[in-house]
């Protein structure tokens, strides 16, 4: 696995950097190569990246949350595997760092030779780089998801697709109790 690390400054409050942070689906706004993410629960995201003409999709699951401190994930797919951290630290009322520490098993010759040639590390900082651009240029909302997730919540496992649905019951002939018989009435 190749492990890369960066870390930036935004020139934005802390709580506004981490709200921003927690949106997944709009990380294909900064981040080069994502196509997609959909948030599918708190935990799991599903993602959908084309990098050097090759299309993978695959799940990642947050294993620790604390708000405005840190979010580590890792994927729970086949085929792909990578883990991470980013953290966040209030430099002052308007500035925040941002560190990011990832490690990433590339795939197939193509990745291999871009990850020798540094091609991740520029990627990665070049994200960062949008990423505080996005955050700096945008209305400065804090809004995001402050939930804490913790390691010990972790399933480790790729969402199971949903199961069908069962069929209503049908009821009998007499729902609920049978009456009783009147006194004095013939049982049969």
């Amino acid at each position: 696995m190749s492990m890369v690390q960066e870390t930036i400054r935004v020139a934005a409050p802390l709580r506004a950097v981490y709200g921003q942070w927690t949106r997944f689906e709009e990380f294909p706004r900064f981040m080069e190569g994502v196509e997609e993410v959909r948030q599918l629960d708190d935990r799991l995201c599903h993602w959908r990246t084309r990098v050097a003409g090759v299309t993978r999709e695959f799940d990642t699951e947050i294993v620790d949350q604390l708000p405005d401190e840190r979010i580590s994930w890792r994927t729970v797919s086949e085929g792909v595997r990578q883990k991470g951290v980013v953290s966040f630290r209030r430099l002052d009322d308007a500035h925040t760092r941002v560190s990011l520490a990832m490690e990433v098993e590339p795939q197939g010759i193509i990745e291999k030779a871009g990850d020798a040639l540094g091609f991740l590390e520029e990627r990665v900082r070049g994200d960062l780089l949008r990423f505080k651009e996005y955050v700096e240029e945008g209305d400065g909302t804090e809004s995001g998801w402050r939930g804490r997730l913790r390691p010990a919540d972790s399933t480790g496992q790729a969402p199971e697709p949903p199961e069908p649905p069962e069929p209503p019951e049908r009821p009998g002939p007499y729902p609920g109790q049978l009456p009783e018989a009147p006194p004095g009435a013939p049982h049969i």
